[in-house]
């Protein structure tokens, strides 16, 4: 069995700073973790469905034109999850109909939560932490297109590594 995720990568150097301040809150998980934004959450295949998985992600790639994100400002899911996550100023309904799109066919899974496109940067910590993370990052913002999106593969010693990226076509192409 592998355990996969499908993700949007942020880029640099937003992706180290947001990983950098995650871990310095003291969310441990931080270096096993890439910045990003969910598409698939954490789901387990065979490895014989490997195959058929990076074709499902090939097609609908080949369908979704690139977009552009800005992040801007702070989030929380708390009191149902001890999540504190900068939230999409823009992009959130792209960012909704590519993972409805990839989470279709062989990557149809069930979500625990409804799909809500995010950056987490402090995840289960005590509650002194997380308000710090919420206050510290409120201001944060940034802005970049999305070009692509990734297949990462759980390692169980390196964490969570991109092992396939899926380019989007620039709009007026598809």
């Amino acid at each position: 069995m592998l355990r996969i995720g499908v993700a949007i990568a942020i880029p640099e150097p937003w992706a180290t700073q947001l990983q950098d301040y995650r871990a310095s809150v003291g969310d441990t998980t931080a270096t096993m973790i890439p910045t990003h934004i969910t598409l698939v959450p954490p789901t387990e295949i065979d490895d014989a469905d490997l195959a058929v998985v990076e074709q499902h992600l090939t097609t609908v790639a080949e369908d979704v034109e690139a977009f552009s994100v800005r992040l801007r400002g702070t989030g929380t899911f708390r009191p149902i999850s001890p999540v504190v996550f900068v939230m999409l100023a823009t992009g959130i309904s792209q960012c909704e109909r590519l993972a409805g799109a990839v989470r279709s066919g062989p990557l149809d899974v069930q979500l625990a939560f409804p799909y809500h496109p995010h950056v987490t940067v402090a995840h289960h910590l005590d509650d002194a932490s997380l308000d710090r993370a919420f206050d510290d990052l409120a201001g944060f913002e940034c802005d970049f297109a999305v070009e692509g999106f990734h297949l990462y593969v759980h390692d169980e010693h390196h964490g969570w590594q991109a092992t396939r990226d899926f380019r989007l076509p620039v709009p007026g192409s598809v």
